[in-house]
């Protein structure tokens, strides 16, 4: 994912606390992905405004961690949603 691209969840998806399960999951019509902390934290940031460089920046500063780690962690994890079609960039 390349710094300036935007990325957003389309409509129909949503992240939603599973109270039964007591976990995150990403919601889509017929679909569902369980997320792990670093999964809700990085979808926490998307909000289809801020750009995959503003999103990582946050993440770095956020958790104190090497911003070079966190644009590949999340570059990943967001191509996998967006192949899945979880997830859209502008």
């Amino acid at each position: 994912m390349l710094a300036q691209e935007v990325p957003l969840l389309p409509r129909g998806v949503r992240i939603h606390f599973d109270s039964v399960r007591e976990q995150w999951v990403l919601l889509a019509p017929e679909r569902a992905v369980t997320l792990d902390q670093i999964g809700h934290a990085i979808l926490s940031e998307v909000d289809g405004q801020r750009s995959f460089g503003q999103i990582t920046a946050r993440l770095s500063r956020k958790y104190n961690a090497p911003e070079e780690q966190i644009v590949e962690d999340s570059s990943g994890f967001l191509d996998a949603l967006r192949v899945r079609r979880f997830l859209d960039v502008v």
